[in-house]
């Protein structure tokens, strides 16, 4: 099958370091250029990819200080992609709707995935206007906010197998990993921790949008005796780091589509602490792989009982359920199904 991957140009595939979606793309991308099949990813030229790379700018956008208008180098990969969308049988865009109207007109198969929120009352807009273009939702409580959508599958994230390895919990803290921000809650993490009795290490990304919050919210509670900030991380540490906590706590303030960092830490063997919002319940197996919780106070007792979790299961269920490989498998269905409706 001959297959076109759209990443979004802010970061390289996969980042260097922060990057949900741009993740995603590589593994994705890389486990179906192992299964045999022809890709091409379309995405800046410094990412790296076991695909044909079709490099649409020299570097990620987030890295390159130069750069004003953000759009206009995705515009153009766009138009790229629709010039050559005949080559492939089928076209998989991760980068939202602005390549929508023009693939709509090329008569080739194509579909996106929504890594995003929902809940944007514009957005009803765009799939009022495009009501039969297939997309894929990354959970089926993403959907919620965005009926009017012409959903085709829901597919969870996998990682690859072996990217991450298992660890024992002997650093005995609490982990926190992904992003400063209001809806990631980072001091809900820190009021838990405190709760429970429990160090915390906080490893996270502060995008420039929310450094106001960071300085008036969370960097006044750094200073508190449980809590050690270690900053944004890479992926070669993240094994350490989840593989040597107890717990991750994932206390999202909002419908959080799917949320990697929990079966990053299900990849190591760690369960997850995670407040009932969005994707959570469908990720998380309440009492297997982790805990659901409805507040700070019941998160902050589940810590307690976090050493009744097994550790060897919680990783059994990442490579039963969440592997790149099943992902990839997950999303040739898709493919195929719309190339045989295109016939």
């Amino acid at each position: 099958m001959r297959i076109a991957q759209i990443a979004p140009l802010m970061e390289a595939v996969p980042p260097k370091l922060y990057g949900g979606t741009e993740r995603i793309v590589a593994y994705l991308t890389d486990e179906l250029a192992a299964m045999g099949h022809e890709v091409s990813l379309f995405a800046s030229g410094d990412s790296v990819t076991a695909a044909r790379l079709e490099a649409a700018y020299p570097q990620a956008l987030r890295l390159d200080p130069t750069i004003r208008d953000h759009v206009a180098p995705l515009v153009a990969m766009l138009e790229m992609v629709a010039q050559r969308a005949p080559e492939f049988d089928v076209v998989h865009l991760h980068c939202d709707y602005l390549a929508y109207p023009v693939l709509a007109r090329t008569g080739v198969p194509f579909l996106a995935t929504l890594h995003g929120r929902l809940d944007l009352p514009e957005l009803k807009l765009v799939y009022n206007a495009f009501p039969n273009l297939p997309v894929v939702s990354i959970s089926d409580s993403q959907r919620e906010p965005l009926p009017e959508a012409r959903y085709v599958a829901t597919v969870y994230h996998g990682l690859p197998e072996q990217l991450l390895s298992p660890g024992d919990g002997a650093g005995g803290y609490l982990a926190f990993l992904g992003r400063i921000s209001p809806e990631k809650a980072p001091d809900r993490a820190i009021r838990i921790a405190a709760q429970a009795g429990m160090k915390l290490k906080i490893a996270a990304k502060i995008d420039r949008v929310d450094r106001e919050y960071f300085s008036a919210e969370i960097e006044p509670l750094l200073a508190q005796p449980h809590v050690e900030f270690v900053g944004e991380i890479a992926e070669h540490q993240k094994s350490d780091f989840l593989g040597n906590a107890a717990g991750l706590l994932f206390p999202i303030a909002w419908q959080e589509p799917f949320g990697l960092v929990m079966i990053e830490a299900m990849a190591c063997g760690t369960p997850v602490i995670a407040v009932r919002n969005g994707s959570v319940a469908e990720v998380v197996d309440d009492g297997v792989t982790g805990f659901v919780v409805d507040d700070e106070a019941e998160a902050a007792r589940a810590a307690e009982k976090l050493p009744v979790l097994d550790r060897t299961v919680v990783r059994a269920v990442f490579e039963q359920r969440f592997t790149a490989t099943r992902m990839a498998e997950d999303y040739i269905r898709v493919y195929q199904r719309l190339i045989s409706a295109y016939g």
